[in-house]
């Protein structure tokens, strides 16, 4: 088995605000639109292993274009060029709100996804405690976590909320705060099976999970069409946006005894492991970014997801192990394909799109109802977790917070009149953070 993810410390951007609406008519009317006839391949084994190179029978979820080998897009008139410097066995560019894919290289290529796959696990999972409930750690909620897995540093017979653990999941891509999640929804096998249920719901046929928390095991597979079409979903989440924006936050330490022999519980920072949001010695914070997860392990190398605004355009950006082996090449090539897309975005013609759930396509069906993204609806996020540069905290109920501010103190909302019969799977409330000078 390859090494679980392992990532240094970071910083980035923020929150969201209270639930846009979702326009009835317009909406469910694009819901019910049918989606071009698609086809995928055959749904991987556990004994299957991804191909070395891209086959060229891959899915045609999306449409036609996408099962293809090799780079997709229609470099009209007055459309940029794509970079040039591209190595990325995989990626796709999607504006996030129509599901129009701009373009795109071997989308449907099965491959190991890291921990980018803890976002279809929150997807999952992520519903179903409010945060504010509270479990104490017990030895096998831990006994199985991989050797050399990304750790928040979850410790035996200490409690925690639920916030404080997807805290741990989010920023510091922790394998043991999915464990102990994954424990408390009914134990690893059966979240392995709720989130190979809901991958299929959502279309992403791709997919196989093995572990929920992305460590290499024979099968587990996504692609970076799964991926955009996973992280669109969550992003649906208002606290799956939460987090997945969050720079720093406070964590809770161990129980100790003081110098004055009583016991006390301190905590310590967590930081986001996401290079775009937080920024690194070579690589700035992108302009926009919002989230949302980031994965490296010695089988899948580095892959990511994000999302990023700019001048109203929301974009989906995937990519999976670059072939290039420099220091956060996956980011770099990331942000070049965000610039490319940004450059794009009403010039080219969409080589595909990324399709709605399949309850999304029932007349009726509001999907990102549950924006709360927990049950019970939304707790308010606490004081602890400190906001971006120029950003504003806000009060909150108690546990570990995530910062409510964006670079320059400014939400803006993604407006219900935006949400035009065309576009088939509206984001609400998207946090847009402005660009920094």
């Amino acid at each position: 088995m390859g090494r679980a993810c392992t990532f240094s410390v970071v910083p980035a951007p923020k929150k969201t605000v209270r639930r846009s609406l979702l326009v009835a008519s317009a909406v469910l009317s694009s819901l019910a639109l049918t989606a071009p006839v698609s086809h995928a391949a055959p749904k991987p084994s556990p004994s299957t292993s991804p191909s070395a190179t891209p086959p060229a029978n891959m899915s045609t979820v999306g449409g036609e274009r996408l099962g293809q080998p090799g780079t997709q897009v229609d470099l009209a008139s007055g459309v940029p060029v794509l970079p040039k410097d591209l190595s990325a066995r995989s990626w796709i560019v999607a504006d996030a709100e129509s599901g129009d894919v701009l373009a795109a290289h071997n989308a449907h290529w099965r491959l190991a996804p890291a921990s980018t796959m803890k976002m279809l696990f929150a997807d999952t999972v992520l519903p179903r405690f409010p945060r504010t409930t509270e479990h104490k750690v017990v030895p096998s909620d831990l006994a199985d976590v991989g050797a050399g897995s990304s750790l928040v540093g979850i410790k035996e017979g200490e409690t925690y909320t639920v916030h404080d653990l997807w805290l741990g999941v989010f920023l510091r891509s922790g394998n043991d705060a999915v464990h102990v999640l994954s424990k408390m929804n009914g134990g690893i096998k059966n979240t392995v099976e709720e989130m190979n249920e809901h991958a299929e719901e959502l279309q992403a046929l791709d997919t196989h999970a093995v572990s929920p928390d992305g460590y290499d095991a024979p099968g587990q597979v996504s692609s970076a069409y799964d991926l955009t079409l996973i992280a669109r979903s969550g992003l649906q989440k208002k606290d799956f946006r939460e987090y997945c924006s969050t720079v720093t936050a406070k964590f809770p330490g161990e129980t100790k005894k003081n110098k004055k022999g009583k016991q006390v519980r301190e905590s310590f920072e967590i930081q986001n492991t996401n290079r775009l949001l937080a920024g690194d010695s070579d690589i700035p914070v992108y302009q926009g970014i919002a989230g949302v997860k980031n994965g490296n392990t010695t089988n899948a190398g580095a892959t990511f997801t994000g999302v990023a605004e700019r001048n109203g355009k929301v974009l989906l950006v995937t990519v999976m192990n670059p072939e290039k082996n420099e220091h956060n090449e996956v980011y770099k090539e990331t942000a070049r394909l965000f610039d490319w897309g940004f450059q794009a975005a009403g010039k080219v013609q969409p080589v595909g799109e990324l399709v709605p759930p399949k309850n999304a396509a029932q007349p009726g069906a509001q999907p990102g109802a549950n924006d709360s993204g927990e049950a019970g609806g939304a707790g308010n996020s606490g004081e602890s977790a400190k906001p971006a540069v120029g950003a504003s905290a806000a009060t909150g109920s108690s546990g570990i917070g995530v910062a409510l501010g964006i670079t320059g103190g400014l939400l803006v909302l993604l407006a219900a009149g935006a949400f035009l019969i065309n576009r088939r799977w509206p984001l609400p409330d998207l946090v847009r953070r402005r660009n920094r000078p």
